[in-house]
């Protein structure tokens, strides 16, 4: 196991070091930093043998036939992109984790009575196009027209960027249909304080909550900013800030409710003129769909009168939205019974984060592992897993994969 740990190791440390900005950590959808990402694990999944192939969008499969190929395939993966100024574990832990359990099963000379994809999906995280999932979406039939219509900061569309930018060269069509596969499962890190304060390494995951994106846009008009009385401004940027500060005293009333506006831009963006517009991203996540449903309701009221006040037009536009996802009863008890062979353990925790998982639970039953972070600081450079803890995790995919009947 130490020769296996050091592996993938090196790994994370390598994919790390693949960044499109050399300041700092960021793949996105089709960028060549994602590419030679996907790149690299198409090869380091064709040394154990697996057979490889890639989508037109960057999404990655590594396949293991097993005992039985033609049995329907069990799911590991994760993603390869990562949000501006990432850390290395997000995403690639769990590609890399997931590898080095399926090296270590065949160093231990065991066939797995079932065909194993590995995955590795182009696109999770939304940076691109504000819109999560384009890599779990498209290998199961979700991408809709609104979502390829989507835009990126140049204009482009979803479909024209793949069209144009597309991985096209040698590409596969990779495709999940319900009922096709007998369940996915993925290892991440926790992104949460919840494993610290117990003290443990790792855990079974018992849901995903639910989330809702949004962009928000208010429009106002522009003007000379030292000609034109404070009474007389239509500010858009200033209506912006306080539709934020309401979101914010919203969530901190209702526990359970986290909400999150990561994203600002302002038109025409001049230090002497009004603020016309003003738009921003809105993320709102709650673990009860009908609770969260509410809260966004109450926001919107509240929103369209701090519009209304200040002669402010309202666009409220909900981009994605993705109900509470609970994972599988059977995958969570054989994930459960791993973790308390490797650790004594049989803790779950929910996630806060969403996952591929949202995506794939459209067609398959889904599991997942949670691997201590540190501080359970996440989409930061600073974001840590220990050794001691990957290798915790690798155990338990290693125990839950032996323990899989055919």
């Amino acid at each position: 196991m130490g020769l296996m740990l050091n592996r993938a190791l090196e790994r994370l440390d390598f994919l790390g070091h693949i960044s499109d900005n050399p300041c700092y950590l960021v793949r996105t959808y089709l960028s060549p930093a994602n590419r030679r990402a996907a790149g690299c694990l198409l090869g380091w999944m064709a040394e154990l043998g697996m057979q490889t192939q890639h989508l037109p969008d960057g999404t990655v499969r590594g396949v293991l036939p097993g005992a039985a190929p033609e049995a329907k395939p069990l799911l590991l993966g994760s993603h390869l992109d990562t949000v501006t100024n990432a850390g290395k574990y997000d995403g690639a832990l769990g590609l890399i984790a997931a590898l080095a359990a399926l090296e270590e099963l065949r160093d231990q000379g065991i066939q797995l009575p079932f065909p194993v994809h590995l995955l590795g999906f182009s696109d999770e995280e939304g940076v691109r196009f504000q819109t999560t999932y384009l890599g779990s979406r498209g290998v199961t039939g979700q991408l809709d027209l609104e979502t390829r219509a989507r835009l990126d900061a140049a204009g482009q569309s979803q479909s024209l960027v793949l069209a144009t930018e597309g991985w096209h060269e040698d590409a596969s069509n990779i495709h999940y249909v319900a009922g096709s596969v007998r369940g996915y499962v993925e290892l991440h890190i926790e992104q949460g304080r919840s494993l610290e304060e117990f003290d443990e390494a790792a855990c079974v995951v018992s849901g995903i909550n639910g989330q809702s994106r949004l962009l928000v846009t208010l429009t106002g008009r522009a003007d000379h900013a030292g000609t034109t009385p404070m009474e007389f401004r239509r500010d858009s940027l200033t209506g912006a800030a306080e539709a934020i500060l309401a979101t914010e005293k919203l969530a901190r009333d209702h526990p359970g409710l986290v909400a999150t506006v990561g994203k600002i831009e302002v038109l025409p963006g001049g230090s002497n003129s009004i603020p016309e517009v003003t738009s921003f991203t809105l993320d709102f996540r709650h673990a009860v769909d009908a609770e969260r449903v509410r809260l966004l309701k109450a926001l919107e009221n509240s929103v369209r009168k701090i519009t209304a006040s200040r002669e402010l037009e309202l666009n409220w536009q909900l981009v994605q939205e993705n109900d509470a996802v609970v994972c599988d009863a059977e995958l969570a008890r054989n994930l459960c019974d791993a973790l308390e062979r490797v650790t004594g353990s049989r803790r779950q925790l929910a996630s806060g984060a969403g996952h591929d998982g949202v995506a794939i639970s459209k067609v398959a039953p889904i599991g997942m592992i949670f691997v201590r972070c540190r501080g359970g600081l996440s989409h930061h450079p600073d974001e840590y897993v220990s050794p001691a803890d990957i290798g915790v995790g690798i155990r338990v995919l290693v125990e839950f994969l032996k323990s899989l009947p055919a």
